[in-house]
């Protein structure tokens, strides 16, 4: 059933949760006041959708920045669980957490109940590949009572709250689920804009959903355009056909009207990722020799005009912890001649500088005397070869908190022997040693040391080459008001976006 009127407007009167959570275009950002009749968000984003808008892969950030989908936690603006589903919880034990929801209803009108909450996970959990944010953790939910969802994991896992945050855990009607694994969002989430028209990898169609539990959205939908070049997103804000572009190139920003980019600090870091499992970078006197002829402060000044800053670690100065927390390296072999051996370098176009940076790579490589070919393409055509470990190097840009809020996630994810989006295809016992070590840390400050830790092994592998530590460049429409700029890069368009 549909949430009763009396029940919608008593929560307009309540400031939204979300939408409060990170820097805003302009004031009154909340939906309180929006209208019935509101106009409609036009939004040109960066990346088309790489697998069917599946909640568990890269697309499950397009749902969560375009207001579909909702998990039962959220991320604040310091990085620390805030309720979203779940309006509280509590740690029974040290594997078992009772989260209590809200009064909701998905965007088929069920309401939402522990028992579709739980089911919601437990497909999660089946999903294969597993979700980045559930990469080295086992985890089950079942429903307690009217309002509980008990979420159990095999091991202590201290940052579970976190970790539910993760767009890919969102949580979706029944209705959702389907046969082999199928999973369809449209019409199906909990968000301020429901999905109802998907055009294959070129645009979507958001209503506003009505009943949703924070309040009336301002605008009574979103027009998405899925545009990957860059510069073609610069000049769609530029000539008025969108209201707001995320990712705006560097070289285009100066280019636009002022007032009409916002640069936001984030925990993204552009790397060079080795292929360490195949190929010439199997050896680890070949990878010393690629990171030693690379220089991070030529590309932080010249591909990104100062609007980065040069890589230090996998966490960039955007985790402000870090820095005085990391340690140097275990171990690096011995640097190698190159003697002209051959190598594929590749990366995508839908982050305009990578290709730009993939060309100076490419001549600072060469200049050590490898033999490097350049390979471009558009990212849902190159994920795949990537992670099947067709190309002896790739240049990929990753927020070192995007799936789970904490950095020991990520870890797991990307450079563990079981990790789901392992890139660089390491698979060495000391870095599972002190991923696995990092894990079972507790308290906060102790498990960022173990992350730190963790990090220096990595590095010390070879495999990984931090770049730069990127800023994103928002293209916003002088009237439009409510945009997200968030440094996770988890939202984008919320209940208070107007124009």
């Amino acid at each position: 059933m549909r949430v009763p009127r009396s029940r919608l407007l008593a929560a307009l009167v309540l400031t939204p949760l979300l939408t409060a959570c990170f820097a805003s275009q302009g004031e009154g950002t909340t939906p309180s006041s929006g209208g019935k009749n509101g106009s409609r968000l036009r939004v040109a984003l960066a990346f088309p959708p790489a697998e069917n808008l599946s909640p568990y892969g890269a697309d499950a950030t397009l749902l969560s920045r375009l207001g579909v989908t909702e998990g039962l936690t959220a991320l604040d603006a310091n990085g620390a669980a805030a309720p979203a589903l779940a309006a509280s919880w509590r740690r029974e034990d040290d594997r078992s957490w009772l989260f209590t929801l809200r009064e909701a209803t998905f965007q088929d009108g069920t309401e939402v109940t522990p028992s579709a909450v739980a089911a919601a996970l437990t497909h999660a959990t089946e999903a294969k590949p597993a979700p980045a944010a559930l990469s080295g953790v086992t985890l089950t939910a079942k429903a307690r009572g009217g309002t509980g969802v008990r979420v159990t994991t095999a091991d202590p896992d201290p940052v579970l709250p976190l970790r539910l945050a993760s767009p890919s855990l969102a949580v979706l009607s029944p209705k959702a689920y389907g046969d082999k694994g199928r999973v369809d969002p449209v019409g199906t989430a909990t968000g301020p804009f429901e999905l109802t028209k998907v055009t294959g990898s070129t645009a979507a169609t958001l209503d506003r959903y009505d009943d949703y539990w924070g309040g009336l959205a301002h605008a009574s939908g979103v027009d998405a355009r899925f545009i990957a070049d860059g510069t073609a997103r610069a000049n769609a804000l530029r000539t008025g056909q969108v209201d707001v572009a995320e990712a705006i190139p560097v070289a285009q920003a100066a280019t636009l009207d002022k007032g009409t980019h916002r640069e936001t600090a984030t925990t993204r870091t552009t790397s060079l990722l080795l292929n360490s499992t195949s190929g010439p970078f199997k050896d680890p006197a070949l990878r010393a020799a690629a990171r030693a002829a690379v220089d991070p402060a030529a590309l932080a000044q010249g591909v990104y005009e100062h609007h980065a800053d040069p890589g230090v670690g996998i966490y960039g100065p955007a985790v402000t912890w870090a820095e005085g927390k990391r340690s140097k390296p275990a171990s690096r072999a011995r640097a190698a001649k190159a003697d002209g051996t051959s190598l594929t370098l590749a990366t995508y176009d839908n982050r305009p500088e990578l290709p730009e940076v993939a060309q100076v790579l490419k001549q600072q490589l060469e200049k050590a005397g490898f033999a490097v070919k350049l390979e471009v393409r558009e990212y849902s055509r190159l994920e795949s070869d990537a992670l099947a470990g067709k190309f002896d190097a790739f240049v990929g840009a990753r927020n070192s908190l995007l799936d789970a809020g904490d950095p020991v996630a990520l870890l797991a994810s990307d450079y563990t022997c079981d990790g789901g989006y392992n890139l660089a295809l390491l698979c060495e016992k000391g870095v599972d040693r002190a991923v696995a070590e990092a894990a079972k840390a507790a308290d906060p400050g102790k498990r960022q040391d173990a992350a730190m830790t963790a990090e220096a092994a990595i590095l010390g592998t070879g495999a990984v080459v931090p770049l730069v530590h990127q800023r994103v460049i928002t293209g916003v429409g002088t009237s439009v008001r409510g945009v997200l700029l968030d440094p996770y890069e988890r939202t984008l368009v919320g209940a208070g976006t107007r124009r």
